[in-house]
């Protein structure tokens, strides 16, 4: 008995490993967009979290779900961190194992923070590595058993502000294409904002704009990257959490958002806004709050009912 346990365990724990496979460059050496060679390497530090900065080679991180349960869906996954830090395994890896149970495909995406000694137009630079991010999954789609429609996005925080840019500019050419892969569309099938940062202007997240812009940013960048203010009948439908006592980024985001897609859906009621009357920022899957930790069995009941053509 105790050896057929032991084996199951150890069954287990390399299912769970099988599950995640190397992190794969987003581009081939040499070749990543606005990239300025520097001695600058990648930072890790860990503390209650891991906290990634200084990005210098932007990576895709597979977690594929057993094929017995997998639904074909597939979620790209931005950690947030005002566009300083990536915290990578409390809104990256814990999210896509979470979402891995449920048969969903995830792939965490560790994109290039702007900076203006290692990149040129450093704000577009996150924007580069998420088109670029979604149109590889989307040309492995069939590799790694997803739905070519079927492919998602969800951001916290910072995360959720490029996730958003990336459904409002999924057709911006923001690079020059270098192979087959940048011949894929960018566009995401639905947008899962958490907490995001929305605006550039009032009620913005001033450390996330500072970082992304630069403290002197002018009028017409700050509107360029204010995604409410981008939303058309093509952008794909979004689901919005925030905590109402949100004090980093005020839930003014969120309602900004969604107010500016009510305008464009015209009766369409696939979007959803979620509002939680405490929670704070940076909640991640809140395991430890009985209320909070509701919000990712919604967001799967709101994936599985979209009719996604």
């Amino acid at each position: 008995m105790m050896k057929n346990s032991l084996f199951l365990c150890m069954a287990m724990v390399f299912m769970s490993c099988a599950s995640q496979e190397k992190a794969i460059a987003l581009w081939p050496e040499g070749k990543i967009p606005n990239q300025i060679p520097s001695e600058v390497e990648e930072v890790h530090h860990r503390t209650d979290i891991l906290r990634i900065s200084k990005v210098q080679t932007p990576t895709l991180a597979v977690f594929l779900p057993p094929k017995e349960i997998a639904t074909g869906q597939a979620m790209l996954i931005f950690p947030g961190g005002g566009y300083s830090i990536l915290a990578y395994d409390w809104e990256g890896t814990d999210i896509a194992e979470y979402f891995n149970k449920k048969g969903i495909a995830c792939f965490v995406v560790k994109y290039r923070l702007p900076s203006d000694e290692t990149q040129t137009n450093k704000h577009y630079v996150p924007l580069i590595d998420a088109q670029r991010a979604i149109r590889m999954v989307r040309s492995r789609a069939e590799e790694w058993g997803v739905a070519e429609n079927k492919i998602g996005v969800i951001g916290f925080s910072a995360g959720g502000h490029l996730a958003s840019t990336l459904g409002t500019k999924f057709d911006k050419k923001v690079y020059e294409p270098i192979d087959t892969i940048d011949q894929v569309s960018a566009r995401p099938d639905f947008m899962v904002l958490m907490y995001p940062v929305i605006t550039m202007a009032e009620y913005t997240h001033a450390g996330s704009r500072d970082n992304l812009l630069g403290k002197n940013a002018s009028k017409q960048r700050i509107v360029e990257f204010s995604s409410e203010l981008h939303i058309s009948k093509d952008t794909p439908p979004a689901y919005l959490v925030h905590a109402m006592d949100d004090t980093v980024v005020p839930r003014n985001n969120s309602e900004y958002y969604w107010g500016s897609s009510s305008v464009e859906r015209e009766g369409n009621s696939k979007g959803a806004l979620y509002l939680y009357e405490t929670g704070g920022h940076g909640f991640g899957l809140a395991q430890d709050d009985q209320v909070l930790r509701k919000w990712p069995i919604n967001v799967l009941e709101w994936i599985n009912s979209l009719e996604i053509e």
